[in-house]
């Protein structure tokens, strides 16, 4: 078990937000990127973001670039997503992915947590 640990999840009403942790219990991140995947059911899965060593990001969906944020802390063991203004479409299962490097499509090397689900509603 590689212990990649997600929160904040939840639910919340359009126009909210929420912020999603991820840091592991069982080893370093430091030195590697660090990304967030969704999967909405009956969907397939996306990427969303990615933070790299050097803190340089990649932002993958077009539809949430101006108002999800990814950040990681001074650490580099902890990185968030910062998700404002959510919309109903934002509903899904929020992972956390440990990534040798930022990359929009999964590898055999990437470690996945559990993820956390997002609900968007009214």
């Amino acid at each position: 078990q590689l212990g990649l640990v997600e929160s904040g999840g939840g639910v919340v009403q359009p126009g909210g937000f929420l912020t999603l942790s991820c840091t592991s219990t069982t080893f370093s991140l430091a030195n590697y990127a660090l990304a967030w995947f969704r999967q909405a059911p009956g969907k397939d899965r996306e990427a969303v973001s990615c933070i790299g060593t050097r803190y340089q990001r990649a932002n993958y969906l077009d539809s949430v670039k101006d108002r999800f944020t990814i950040a990681r802390d001074g650490s580099k063991e902890t990185v968030y997503l910062q998700m404002t203004d959510l919309k109903p479409e934002d509903t899904a299962r929020y992972f956390c992915v440990r990534q040798n490097f930022c990359s929009a499509v999964p590898t055999s090397f990437d470690s996945w947590g559990q993820g956390t689900q997002v609900t968007v509603s009214s």
